[in-house]
């Protein structure tokens, strides 16, 4: 670790924490050539996923995008914020489990219809309608017949 005063590279660590949330190293450091202290921090260097969308494009996970499709399709329906968030965490935290460094965009997509299933069936339809893009009333209908037979 290069020296942030003098730029030398001969310092020792005299004392390590781990952060609050146990995330990171806190390290505090002196040079050992103009005697000066500073503070270098350890952490896991974190991949954001890439989504491989439907046409082959690829872009950054964002996790605001799915909150907006979420959201959208539980618009007015009597669904907290607090499950839409707890969903969200855990679909983040199943991506990463996963260790894939690029993810189809149909995982996610199935997955968040899974949830909404669960949660809600109006919900599930409507984000259903734009995920699967329903062409017609006819792709509404099968959809709450498949529905309504489970």
């Amino acid at each position: 670790m290069k020296c942030p005063f003098c730029g030398e590279i001969d310092n020792k660590v005299i004392d390590s924490r781990l952060s609050k949330d146990g995330n990171e190293i806190r390290r505090r450091r002196e040079c050992n050539v103009c005697k000066r202290r500073f503070t270098t921090y350890e952490r896991i260097e974190e991949m954001p996923a890439m989504i491989i969308k439907k046409d082959g494009r690829r872009e950054i996970f964002s996790r605001e995008k799915v909150r907006s499709g979420i959201t959208k399709a539980c618009e007015k329906r009597n669904i907290s914020m607090n499950v839409i968030e707890e969903f969200l965490d855990e679909l983040e935290h199943d991506l990463k489990e996963t260790g894939e460094k690029e993810i189809p965009s149909s995982t996610i997509g199935e997955k968040t219809m899974i949830k909404l299933h669960e949660i809600d069936d109006i919900a599930y339809v409507r984000f259903a309608s734009v995920y699967r893009e329903f062409k017609d009333v006819n792709d509404f209908v099968s959809e709450l017949e498949s529905l309504s037979n489970k």
